[in-house]
């Protein structure tokens, strides 16, 4: 019966130093409903700030930029558009998403530096897309243009399949900028070992740009031009967006 009597009173003063220890459990902070909800759409929310539509929030996400009610059971994917400035509220909020979101990956791109530079631009791409080919063919009109050329990878046919392994085995190889060219001009790609290259992280970055096809040339203020164009209109765009000295 003593026995009894000194365990139990050894368990209480354990558990009081234990309390004393630990502190106060600290609350648990709320979950955003629109992050809830979202979430259970398998669409991950990086930022929520408020909209110009009242009790519309805007939400940049791993899938580009979407609307929700403030409550979260509403969810508008589109464009949103200030007629009386003429701007795409939607397009300037993936704007600064994409400068970025290109600064954070800048040291796994494949890069085709100009030797004059005056502007740079950042493609994704893939393999066996016909006007990713047709660009890469003009890349030297680009560079002769001033114009540095940087490339990530955005698979069309998702992260599955040759075209993902052949993008990754293209930015694991040796000389990643010649066998991009040779890869583009229908060469073989040649398997690397243990390739870890991240084509994943590139592809699912290009998503959250609203990418959904290739070649998606970003400029350098985050503005985004859907497809291919030659060096010379690039050019022109890039100029016209320079700030003025």
């Amino acid at each position: 019966m003593k026995k009894l009597i000194v365990a139990a009173s050894l368990a209480l003063s354990f558990g009081a130093f234990a309390e004393q220890v630990e502190g106060p459990v600290a609350p648990t902070a709320p979950v955003d409903p629109i992050t809830t909800q979202f979430s259970g759409l398998g669409i991950s929310v990086k930022q929520i700030k408020d909209s110009p539509l009242a009790g519309l929030k805007t939400v940049i996400t791993d899938k580009g930029v979407l609307y929700s009610s403030a409550d979260g059971k509403y969810l508008i994917q589109g464009t949103m558009i200030d007629l009386d400035n003429r701007r795409n509220i939607t397009e300037d909020a993936l704007s600064d998403v994409r400068q970025k979101g290109i600064a954070e990956y800048e040291d796994s791109m494949i890069v085709y530096k100009a030797e004059n530079e005056k502007h740079q631009i950042t493609v994704f791409t893939d393999i066996t897309c016909g006007y990713c080919r047709k660009l890469h063919r003009e890349l030297e009109d680009y560079l002769a243009a001033g114009i540095t050329v940087k490339y990530l990878a955005f698979p069309r046919g998702g992260l599955r399949g040759s075209g993902y392994e052949d993008l990754k085995n293209v930015w694991c190889a040796k000389d990643a900028a010649a066998a991009l060219t040779e890869a583009k001009a229908g060469g073989e790609v040649k398997p690397v070992e243990n390739c870890q290259a991240p084509v994943a992280e590139h592809y699912q970055l290009g998503q959250s740009f609203g990418i959904s096809g290739t070649p998606a040339i970003i400029l350098e203020d985050g503005s985004m031009i859907p497809g291919y164009q030659p060096a010379a209109a690039i050019a022109q765009m890039l100029d016209a967006n320079s700030p003025k000295s």
